[in-house]
């Protein structure tokens, strides 16, 4: 391995994991994109990154600029460490029903930090329009806006995608993961197709986004509820649009918390709600698919940011989802 060059030079080039354990119960080889252990911790480095050069590129972020953003707070994070290596300031807006693990870390990493109360997206309220609003007050600031920027699945379909592909030595079968602005989802998507479309792109959806019936039916309706942060939308954005989506698998946040604790406890790996629901779906749609198929999803981030949640007995009692299973018998 070569050295790379400060904070961004190490975002990307993740490891990707097989998961014997799941491979072998399955049937089929299940691996799991470790994006979880990019430099700021989630798949987000990524794309913050890719913001950040583009802005530079065209010189809309002179020194000491500042960058806002609105997010569940892994965008945030990365954002800010970007920015912190690149003499830039950052302003987070984050709604205020999130894991209190990602608010403090951005305030230890030096983001000016404005919690709102969570509002859905039609309501002028929603950290999304609060976010646009604050940069647009402030002279020189520019707006990450990571939905509707489409550098962020750009980003994607230049690196995550490729890396894939190499890792993988061009064979794989299916690559599945969930939504939360669309960019990982598309962006690698449309770099995998283009090395072979015969590779199924699926969506791994919480109970909550319209986004499930809108791949499977072509409306955008929402079911049910989930707790799980950052994935799952109830409209298109800009990122979504157009994605090379073939297919799309619904998981539960009850299967999302068993497979989190199974991984932590059959694997080692320690990650978050959405990395779990994800390597619970790709589990699921990899079943479907003839034996000793290959199928990718992604590690989005680590449990650390998760510990008083999905981590915790109290929260895992009050949200009725203690794990119980000893086996993988919830897939």
């Amino acid at each position: 391995m070569k050295a790379v060059d400060g904070f961004s030079g190490a975002i990307g080039n993740t490891p990707l994991i097989r998961l014997s354990k799941l491979s072998a119960h399955v049937g089929r080889d299940i691996f799991g994109k470790a994006e979880h252990l990019n430099p700021g911790g989630s798949v987000k480095d990524r794309a913050a990154l890719g913001i950040i050069e583009d802005f530079e590129r065209r010189g809309l972020l002179k020194a000491d600029g500042i960058v806002v953003e609105g997010t569940a707070g892994n965008t945030g994070i990365g954002l800010t460490l970007v920015g912190n290596a690149r003499g830039y300031r950052t302003i987070i807006v984050m709604p205020d029903d999130q894991a209190p693990e990602k608010y403090e870390l951005l305030r230890t990493f030096g983001a000016d930090l404005r919690v709102v109360e969570a509002a859905p997206f039609t309501n002028d309220a929603n950290y999304y329009h609060a976010a646009r609003r604050i940069a647009e007050s402030i002279p020189g600031a520019v707006w990450a806006n990571q939905f509707e920027n489409t550098v962020n699945r750009d980003t994607h379909e230049r690196t995550t995608g490729p890396e894939i592909v190499a890792q993988m030595d061009g064979k794989l079968d299916a690559f599945v993961a969930a939504a939360g602005t669309g960019g990982t989802l598309a962006g690698t998507g449309r770099a995998l197709k283009a090395h072979d479309p015969k590779i199924q792109v699926v969506l791994c959806d919480p109970y909550g986004s319209a986004l499930y019936n809108y791949v499977k039916h072509g409306k955008l309706e929402a079911e049910g509820d989930s707790n799980a942060e950052g994935i799952g939308i109830k409209r298109l954005t800009a990122n979504f649009t157009g994605a090379p989506v073939d297919d799309a698998v619904r998981v539960d946040d009850r299967t999302m918390v068993e497979m989190a604790h199974w991984l932590l406890r059959e694997t080692g790996l320690f990650v978050g709600g959405s990395a779990a629901l994800n390597v619970a779906g790709a589990a699921r749609y990899a079943a479907t698919l003839p034996a000793g198929s290959r199928v990718v999803t992604v590690l989005c981030d680590g449990g650390d940011r998760y510990r008083s949640r999905i981590y915790n007995a109290a929260w895992l009692k009050e949200n009725d989802v203690v794990p119980q299973a000893k086996d993988l018998s919830f897939l």
